[in-house]
Formats: structure tokens, C-alpha cells, sequence
């Protein structure tokens, strides 16, 4: 996969550092999904409507930034809130197939999402595709399907839900791609505030008609919220629309396959989940595949 030119090579080392950063930071989304005191549909909504809150700070300090452009057309804004309606819905589709298939199932086959970048970057823009990508995203994917606990654990999910998580990957890739192309013209702050803004608007009805409650009954659920939007959304986001401008998007997609590597360690590190040899396995399989496809 052929890289977007930057005008240094400095940006790209950066802008790999902001991905694995990116990558990592919403790889602890799911410890704090797990500890809210809220339903999947009110977490989600939470997520993105309290991480406007640092945006929001952001977009004031960076005001009046030559590399700021504000959208001109009325076109400019539907594209700017594109990618929001396609987080909701990846968000909203997730956490709905976590209740009707396994986590297992839920969670890889949200993980391809990668796949579906890379195949409508190759039929909608003709992207060209190495053979060595193709190899390292197999590879990653491979490793992901170990981290779960090899083929064998894959069983028992509801085909119904399987088929919801494959939606949610396939509304993740739509948000890497719709962010990818809005990069060449708005910058990290306008998109994300833009993006997060409409995924909200999108979340609220959704969380509200769905959930018995929106708000967490005690300091520490609130904690968890704002941990899942300061840190998984408002920062890891940013980090990964920042890349996007120097890095490809099927490569930057990769980064959704760093979750269960770094949601298996904090939930070691964290909640006393040990970590077994399979893991471990998967884990090393899952960046070995990420380097390879670096290389291409």
C-alpha cells in the first residue's frame, strides 16, 4: 500500500507514533465499557457527547489557525458530519451485538473492519494494494482470532449477531474512510469536533429509547465515562484523524486490531484478568502482522 506523501519524513514517524498512541488509548474503551454503571446505548452516548468537552476547549485555543479552513458549501458540512453518523452507528450496532452473539464473536468480528478499508480503498478511490499488506493484515487478523482463543472459541455465537458486528465493522470502515478524505481539506480539530458533535446527536434518541437510564448513579460511573471520552474517544480519535493526514487509511484501519491486544493487557493489569499463553501468542501474532504491513 502506497503512503501519502508528507512533506517530511518526520511527519510520517510522528504521525505512526499518534496511531499506535490512537490505537492503544481506544484499546482500553472496552475496561471502561465494562465498569460503567450504565447500559451499552447510554455508555456510547456518553462516550462522544463528553468528549466534546475537551474538543470544544481545543477548537477555542486553536482559533483563528491559518491551517483551520472552514467549510464553504453546504456540501462541506454534510461530509463533515458523515463520519459522526457512521460512528453512532458502528457504536450502536457493537454494543447491540454484544447482547444477542459472544463477546468472542462480537468483538472479532467487529475487528474487521480493516478488511472492508482496504477493499472499498481498492474499488471506490483504486488504491493500490501490496502483496505484502495483504499478507500482514491476514497475519493480523490470524492473530486476533488466537487472542480470542483460537478458531474453537468462535463457536456458539447467534447468527443474527454475528451478522450486527459485521455492520458495526463495515460503519467503522465508512468513518476511517470518511475522515481519510476529509484530511486533504479541514483539519484534526475541525473534523473531530464536527464528527463527535453528530455522532451524539445520533447516540441520544438511540440511548434514550433503548435504555432505562441515561445518567450513572455514582461519582465513580461518572469517572468511567469520562475516562472512556477524555481518553478512548477525545484522545485516541484525534490521534488516529491526525495520522490519516500522512498515513493511508487501509494501514491506519490496523490500529482497531491493537484493541484486544491492549484491552487484554489493562484488563490483566487492571481487574486481575490473567493473561495465558494464547494471548500472549495472539498478541505477538497481532504486531508482527501490523509490521508487515508497515513494510508494504
Amino acid at each position: 500500500m502506497t503512503q501519502a506523501v508528507s512533506s517530511a519524513p518526520s511527519q510520517n514517524s510522528l504521525a505512526m507514533a499518534a496511531l499506535l498512541i490512537g490505537g492503544a488509548a481506544i484499546g482500553g474503551s472496552p475496561i471502561f465499557v465494562r465498569l460503567s454503571e450504565v447500559g451499552p446505548m447510554a455508555t456510547a452516548f456518553w462516550r462522544v457527547a463528553l468528549a466534546l468537552i475537551p474538543l470544544v476547549v481545543w477548537s477555542q485555543l486553536r482559533n483563528g489557525a491559518a491551517t483551520d479552513k472552514p467549510p464553504q458549501r453546504l456540501s462541506d458540512y454534510a461530509l463533515l458530519v458523515l463520519p459522526g453518523v457512521f460512528l453512532a452507528i458502528d457504536l450502536g450496532a457493537w454494543h447491540l451485538s454484544l447482547t444477542m452473539t459472544s463477546v468472542a464473536n462480537a468483538t472479532l468480528l467487529a475487528n474487521v473492519a480493516p478488511v472492508f478499508v482496504t477493499l472499498a480503498s481498492w474499488v471506490l478511490f483504486r488504491s493500490p494494494v501490496s502483496g505484502i499488506f495483504v499478507a500482514g493484515l491476514v497475519t493480523a487478523i490470524a492473530g486476533v482470532i488466537v487472542l480470542k482463543g483460537g478458531p474453537a472459541a468462535l463457536g456458539g455465537g447467534d447468527i443474527a449477531g454475528d451478522g450486527i458486528a459485521i455492520i458495526a465493522a463495515m460503519f467503522y470502515a465508512g468513518y476511517i474512510l470518511a475522515i481519510g478524505r476529509l484530511r486533504s481539506r479541514f483539519s484534526t480539530n475541525r473534523i473531530m469536533l464536527w464528527s463527535t458533535a453528530s455522532a451524539a446527536a445520533c447516540m441520544l434518541p438511540m440511548a434514550f429509547f433503548t435504555e432505562p437510564s441515561l445518567l450513572p448513579p455514582s461519582a465513580f460511573g461518572w469517572a468511567m465515562l469520562i475516562g472512556l471520552a477524555f481518553v478512548s474517544h477525545a484522545g485516541g480519535q484525534v490521534a488516529i484523524t491526525y495520522a490519516l493526514a500522512y498515513l493511508p487509511p487501509a494501514f491506519s484501519s490496523l490500529t482497531l486490531l491493537l484493541q484486544p491486544v491492549v484491552a487484554a493487557l489493562l484488563a490483566w493489569v487492571l481487574l486481575s484478568e490473567p493473561v495465558g499463553l494464547m494471548q500472549a501468542i495472539g498478541g505477538a501474532i497481532v504486531l508482527i502482522g501490523i509490521l508487515i504491513a508497515r513494510r508494504g
